[in-house]
């Protein structure tokens, strides 16, 4: 089942058109010109370079661009993997006191990335040769929301390799001269790559456009399998189950459902598998172990199935269902929470997305109150009757309900005397 990605995906994925990217990146700027170019897979940034092998220099120019008056645009290699902790990086920002641009070196080691202390300046442990930074429009450029901004590097690469590993982010404020928390939407947390400065090839081959397509179907793949189906199946085996007239249609309907969410939560579980290995940079511990916890609940439900045992097991058929209710029950809390931390995860808190969702949910959720309520009243009303019968208040609704002294006591006059006067006889 973990491998059912494989075949899904790019059959899913066949039908959705994969978008081109608008943008060109560009090898001469007002100073330099450089022999290869690149544009990185997200924020719209680009790279341009020459590589000196006589001498294993690399001199480039990173373009990125501001979110904020007073926000900051980093770039960075890192010399372990593509990942912004271990990262070295140059961060562009307006200074605090003169508000004129500053590049600052910084290392952004674990506490950085857990937030446990300020993000401070201090040299780099790589052979940087140079650097500097520029607004797009010289000196009189201002910054502002949208402005772009060129760092400029020359770095020796050491030990004859070509390949580096590349980080570039952006935030919307600075505190003193220490950049805050950079936003967490996804393209933020995938600005990543490795490049071979030798040859140009990336490692970064899905386009931010692409990717975005397969969290959209991941998305709505799990919404609407963990996050509706297995809720509405349960809704199903719930309140249908007591309506005898159904017979064991609502078995068949319970498990049709259930398992058809199952099938769509594996894909879109799958397609979750792909993304990380996708995105290396991005972390999502929570919704991540959410995912693994729900596919294996959804798991074991499915299971039960093929395990369930006959009506005439009395003991282990006590132990199935408690084993069922607990696994089913659990597997529509969790999904339903992980759902929400998905949305989260995308930066999608407050779009129709989510509204979408939110209002197929409380539908549900209003159904399932509402049949409560109804089946709360049939219980009181039939206790009611049922205590008015034993204390005589009420009748009895029909010839078979009545007690065998109630039938005895209705025989007619007639019969009585009749079998009276034949009694008599006899005597």
């Amino acid at each position: 089942m973990l491998r059912l990605h494989h075949i899904l995906i790019p059959l899913l994925l066949h039908f959705v058109p994969k978008p081109a990217s608008s943008a060109h990146c560009t090898t001469t700027t007002s100073s330099k010109t450089f022999e290869k170019c690149m544009m990185l897979p997200t924020q719209e940034a680009s790279m341009a370079w020459t590589f000196h092998a006589h001498n294993a220099t690399l001199d480039l120019v990173f373009f990125g661009s501001f979110i904020s008056p007073s926000g900051w645009v980093a770039w960075g290699i890192n010399p372990a993997s593509a990942e912004m902790t271990g990262a070295r990086t140059l961060i562009a920002f307006p200074d605090p006191t003169s508000g004129q641009l500053v590049l600052l070196p910084y290392i952004l080691d674990p506490s950085v990335k857990l937030q446990k202390s300020p993000l401070l300046s201090q040299p780099l442990d790589i052979h940087l040769l140079s650097s500097s930074a520029v607004l797009y429009g010289g000196k009189m450029a201002t910054i502002h929301d949208g402005a772009t901004v060129q760092i400029y590097a020359t770095l020796k690469l050491g030990g004859n390799k070509t390949r580096i590993h590349l980080v570039w982010n952006r935030g919307l404020y600075v505190q003193g001269y220490s950049p805050t928390i950079h936003p967490t939407t996804i393209n933020d947390l995938s600005s990543a790559a490795t490049i071979d400065v030798l040859s140009g090839v990336s490692n970064s081959r899905i386009s931010s456009g692409y990717l975005k397509t397969m969290k959209t179907i991941h998305g709505i793949l799990n919404a609407l399998s963990w996050g509706f189906l297995l809720p509405a199946g349960a809704v199903l085996a719930r309140y249908l189950r007591h309506m005898r007239s159904l017979g064991p249609i609502w078995f068949y309907a319970h498990a049709g459902v259930q398992l058809s969410g199952f099938i769509i939560g594996a894909v879109g579980f799958g397609i979750g598998i792909r993304l990380g290995q996708l995105s290396p940079g991005a972390v999502y511990g929570l919704h991540r172990k959410l995912g693994i916890a729900v596919f294996s609940l959804g798991a074991l439900q499915t299971l039960a199935l093929l395990f369930r045992p006959k009506t005439t097991t009395t003991k282990l058929r006590k132990y199935w269902k408690s084993y069922h209710h607990l696994v089913g029950y659990g597997c529509v809390v969790v999904g339903v929470v992980n759902c929400f931390q998905g949305f989260q995860a995308m930066g999608e808190e407050r779009s129709y997305s989510m509204l979408a969702y939110c209002l197929g949910l409380s539908t549900l959720v209003g159904i399932c109150v509402a049949l409560e309520a109804n089946g709360w009243v049939v219980f009181c009303r039939n206790a009611q009757e049922e205590k008015m019968r034993r204390e005589g208040v009420l009748g009895f609704g029909s010839e078979k309900e009545k007690p065998a002294t109630a039938r005895a006591s209705s025989v007619s006059p007639s019969h009585h005397s009749r079998s009276q006067s034949l009694s008599q006889g006899h005597g």
